[in-house]
């Protein structure tokens, strides 16, 4: 395992939590493993760990990027995310609002309508 695979396992587990990586990692197979390693190594293990910016603004930026693209699948992984990496909830909020003016408004809506959901579901845990 290289240098950049262990650092991105570090980061991704602290992160997203211990329980999301190891039910990832069980889930497995030798089919996918090429893509784990390689988002491992190149999203968690260079982007993730990169000290350019802080873990809050990495969180904002992410968040907004998958909100922009449509990739709602990803958003309350990374809303959860939220608890470690420090962006509070008006960071996410603000996040979302350039989301509405820069990339639309329906997917703005979609990202908020799951982050409440999300953050819901953390108040219960």
């Amino acid at each position: 395992m290289s240098d950049r695979h262990e650092r991105g396992m570090q980061v991704r587990r602290w992160v997203l939590g211990d329980a999301h990586v190891d039910r990832a990692e069980a889930a497995k197979t030798a089919f996918d493993e090429p893509f784990q390693t390689l988002i491992t190594e190149s999203a968690w293990g260079t982007v993730w760990a990169s000290d350019g910016i802080s873990p809050r603004e990495r969180s904002m930026l992410t968040l907004a990027l998958l909100a922009a693209l449509g990739n709602f699948d990803e958003i309350p992984m990374h809303i959860r995310a939220t608890a470690r990496t420090g962006a509070s909830k008006q960071d996410v909020l603000e996040a979302f609002q350039h989301v509405a003016i820069y990339a639309g408004v329906p997917r703005a809506n979609q990202a908020l309508k799951l982050a409440k959901q999300t953050y819901a579901e953390m108040e219960q845990e």
